[in-house]
C-alpha cells in the first residue's frame, strides 16, 4: 500500500478500484546482509504458491507439505507456519491465508470484500482435543460446500480442493496464484522463453528491450530442431549417448545466435554462448520481463543485482515505473545488494524495506518509513551503508568471534 507523500506518485504508484479506491506501489526493494533472511522471505511466498497449486492434486494422503519451520527455537520448530496474502482480482479484494506443518493444514481462512465490507467465506481450524476440524463456511460462499469439505484431505487446502471440484466462485483466487503471481531468481530464467518470443510477433519487443539495455545486438536468429544423436561427438561413450537419447527424446533443441555489426558495417554472427554472462542474463530476462509487464503480473525476484551492471538494474526497475512500458500496473518485489539505486530519484520512501535477523536469529522485515527519512533530502544509500537503518553485515577481524 502507498503511504502518505506525493513524491513520484505519478510514476511509482497507481490507483485500483475494489469498491473503494486503493493506492498501491509498482515496486518494492528489500535490502539486507547475506544470510539475513531475504531469500527465505521469497521462499515462503513460493511455498504458499506451491501448496495452493499442488496440495489437492500432486499430493496423496500422508504426503508431506513443503513447509520448513524456523528450527532455531524449540517452540517454533513444532509450531505451524503461517502464510497470508491480500490481493485484488476483478475489482474484488481478497484476504486469504493458512497455517500448516508438514503433516497437515492447521487453519485456513478467506475473507472477501465484494461490496466493501468483509465477508468470511471460509474458516477452518484443527482441534487437537477432538482430532477434527471446526468448519465455518459462510453463506456468501456458494456451491457444493459440503462435498468440497468432505473431499478436503488433512494435507490439502479447501480452496484447492473446491477449485478442482469446479468451484467457479473460488477459481479467480486460485488463478491469481497460478497466473498472476510469478516467483524466480536471477539464475532461474533460461533463454528459451525469450527465444520462443523471437519466433513470434513479440520479436520487436525483445529487440527494443535489448537496444534499450545498450547491448549492441542487431538481431537474433533462432533455430528449433529435433534432437538427433548424430550431432553428438563420435568419441562420446555409448552409454552416455544412450542416456542423452532417452532424456532428450521427442524434445526440440533451440539454437540461438546473435548478430552484431563489424566496424565495416558487415553482419557478424555469434553463438549465444560467446556472449557475456550479463548479456545472456539480460536476454533471458527479456521475455519474462516483457510478459510480466504486458499482462500486469506480480513478480517476486531474488538477487536482482546478480551479474548485472547497476545501470541495468535501474533500467529493469524503472520499466515498472513507466506508464508506457507498464500499462497494466504490474508489480515488482525484489531483493538486492545494489545500493546505487537506493535513492529518492528512483524510489519513494515507502518502497524500501530492510531485512535482518534479531537476537534469536529470526528474520525481521521492516520499512524505511520507520526511520522517517527527510523527503528529497536524505541520502538513503549513504545512510544505509553507514548503519542508520541496520540490515548490514557485522564484519569482524578474521579469527575473532562475537
Amino acid at each position: 500500500m502507498k503511504a502518505r507523500g506525493d513524491e513520484l506518485a505519478e510514476t511509482n504508484s497507481f490507483t485500483t478500484v475494489a469498491i473503494n479506491e486503493f493506492e498501491l506501489l509498482r515496486s518494492a526493494a528489500i535490502y539486507g546482509p547475506n544470510a539475513g533472511g531475504k531469500s527465505n522471505f521469497l521462499r515462503a511466498m513460493q511455498a504458499m504458491k506451491k501448496i495452493v497449486l499442488e496440495s489437492a492434486t500432486s499430493l496423496q494422503r500422508g504426503d508431506k507439505l513443503p513447509v520448513t519451520p524456523f528450527r532455531l527455537s524449540k517452540e517454533t520448530s513444532r509450531a505451524p507456519s503461517e502464510f497470508e496474502v491480500t490481493f485484488i482480482v476483478n475489482q474484488v479484494r481478497y484476504q486469504y491465508g493458512f497455517s500448516a506443518t508438514q503433516e497437515r493444514i492447521h487453519e485456513e481462512w478467506l475473507l472477501a470484500y465484494p461490496k466493501g465490507l468483509p465477508q468470511r467465506w471460509l474458516g477452518r481450524a484443527w482441534d487437537e482435543k477432538t482430532q477434527s476440524y471446526d468448519w465455518k463456511l459462510g453463506n456468501n460462499l456458494t456451491g457444493k460446500k459440503q462435498l468440497w469439505q468432505k473431499s478436503t484431505r488433512d494435507n490439502a487446502l479447501f480452496l484447492s480442493t473446491a477449485v478442482q471440484l469446479n468451484s467457479e466462485q473460488l477459481q479467480p483466487i486460485y488463478d491469481w496464484f497460478n497466473n498472476t503471481l510469478r516467483m524466480t531468481n536471477v539464475a532461474g530464467w533460461s533463454p528459451g522463453y525469450s527465444a520462443s518470443l523471437c519466433e513470434k510477433s513479440e520479436k520487436k519487443q525483445i529487440m527494443d528491450f535489448l537496444h534499450a539495455a545498450d547491448l549492441n545486438i542487431e538481431g537474433i536468429v533462432v533455430k528449433t530442431e529435433s534432437f538427433d544423436t548424430k550431432t553428438l561427438p563420435d568419441d562420446m561413450p555409448a552409454h552416455v549417448k544412450a542416456a542423452l537419447a532417452e532424456e532428450l527424446k521427442d524434445k526440440e533443441l533451440v539454437d540461438i545466435k546473435t548478430i552484431h555489426k563489424s566496424t565495416e558495417g558487415d553482419e557478424v554472427i555469434f553463438d549465444f554462448d560467446d556472449e557475456s554472462d550479463g548479456t545472456q542474463k539480460l536476454f533471458a530476462f527479456a521475455g519474462p520481463w516483457i510478459d510480466t509487464l504486458t499482462n500486469g503480473n506480480v513478480l517476486f525476484i531474488d538477487e536482482l543485482h546478480d551479474n548485472l551492471h547497476p545501470s541495468l538494474v535501474r533500467f529493469l526497475v524503472e520499466l515498472f515505473h513507466d506508464d508506457e512500458t507498464n500499462p497494466k500496473n504490474a508489480q515488482l518485489v525484489f531483493t538486492t545488494h545494489e545500493t546505487s539505486i537506493l535513492n529518492q530519484e528512483v524510489f519513494r520512501r515507502d518502497q524500501i524495506w530492510f531485512c535482518e535477523k534479531d537476537g534469536q536469529q529470526a528474520t525481521t522485515v521492516y520499512p524505511l518509513t520507520d526511520f522517517r527519512p527527510r523527503k528529497g533530502r536524505e541520502n538513503l544509500e549513504l545512510a544505509y551503508l553507514s548503519g542508520r537503518y541496520g540490515a548490514l553485515p557485522y564484519v569482524r577481524p578474521l579469527g575473532k568471534r562475537a
